[in-house]
């Protein structure tokens, strides 16, 4: 299995944690029941470290047409919604879900150039939060290509507590390829332009770099 390179440290840290717990307490109380609970505890937890930080290669359909997901998880928003940083004006949003359970590697959702990128500090309400797309951690990416332009948005949720952005202005973008990862739990946002082909439904499973959630068309703008 690969491994994401941001997962690295936290997986040596906790590999160390409860090495040393497991080795402590059997010296301390010895071999038992209660030993035997915290080495089968402290197995489960390093499972689940390690496969939060799984980095699994992705085939991503071609078609420079084709808009696809930035994230492993479900759709939870299908909406017509004001844009507020960017755009300022009405937009097509798609929300995209992640449990902890999901592959957090976050990929360009469409080709071009980036042309717009921000972090923006802030609270960490549940990513499910009516106002967690404008008042939790956040960062914004603006890619732009001769169909028009894309805003994504990752969203810190309860337990993400660490964003990581690779996004630059300037930087090309290619449809699929990694630009960032969140920690622990999250959502990413998408706003298009109006008249928009959007391909997926509410509650919909998405699969990152491969799930084509809207197609640009003739009818849409800047």
């Amino acid at each position: 299995m690969r491994l994401h390179r941001e997962g690295f440290a936290i997986i040596l840290g906790a590999t160390l944690i409860l090495a040393g717990l497991n080795v402590g307490l059997r010296w301390w109380i010895g071999d038992g029941w209660v030993s035997d609970i915290v080495l089968g505890w402290s197995l489960l937890m390093y499972i689940l470290v390690v496969q939060f930080f799984r980095h699994p290669r992705r085939n991503t359909p071609e078609g420079e047409n084709l808009i696809i997901a930035p994230a492993d998880g479900k759709v939870v928003v299908i909406e017509e919604v004001e844009e507020p940083e960017f755009f300022k004006d009405k937009r097509l949003q798609v929300s995209i879900f992640m449990s902890p359970l999901n592959v957090h590697v976050n990929r360009y959702p469409t080709w071009g150039k980036v042309i717009y990128e921000r972090y923006h500090p802030g609270q960490y309400l549940v990513a499910w939060h009516p106002k967690s797309s404008t008042e939790n951690e956040r960062t914004t990416v603006v890619v732009e290509n001769t169909h028009g332009q894309v805003l994504f948005r990752q969203i810190a949720g309860a337990l993400a507590r660490r964003i990581v952005c690779y996004a630059k202005e300037g930087h090309a973008a290619r449809t699929g390829s990694e630009y960032g990862f969140i920690k622990f739990g999250s959502r990413i946002d998408l706003f298009f332009p109006l008249g928009t082909e959007i391909c997926v439904a509410l509650g919909q499973k998405t699969t990152g770099g491969e799930t084509v959630i809207a197609k640009w068309n003739s009818v849409s703008s800047q």
